[in-house]
């Protein structure tokens, strides 16, 4: 049975994200909900728990909106509604990044 490990708070979100697993072409997706560490996303096909990419997608905050692109690792995948929910962590993600994940959080 899945059990959510978020470590931090969870807003949703919806907007745009494309993931480029390592020796994979990107692929689109929809993101559902954002946090400090990490995203949750709607993609068409599974990913395996562990595998790393790079990720972003486009965050509103504060009216303006920031770019987040960082290593990302799958965390869970569990299929739901027809598509695959992929929880995605954050790794080490650049000042700018966890500065404009903070003011969203806020």
């Amino acid at each position: 049975m899945y059990q959510d490990q978020r470590k931090s708070p969870r807003k949703v979100y919806r907007t745009k994200a494309m993931i480029a697993i390592d020796g994979q072409p990107p692929v689109g997706g929809k993101t559902t909900d954002v946090g400090a560490n990490g995203v949750s996303i709607n993609l068409a096909d599974p990913l395996a728990v562990g595998q790393g990419g790079q990720l972003a997608f486009d965050l509103l905050v504060e009216g303006s909106f920031f770019t987040i692109n960082t290593r990302v690792k799958v965390s869970y995948c569990i299929f739901s509604s027809g598509e695959f929910k992929v929880g995605f962590q954050f790794l080490q993600p650049d000042l700018a990044a966890v500065t404009a994940l903070a003011r969203f959080m806020r």
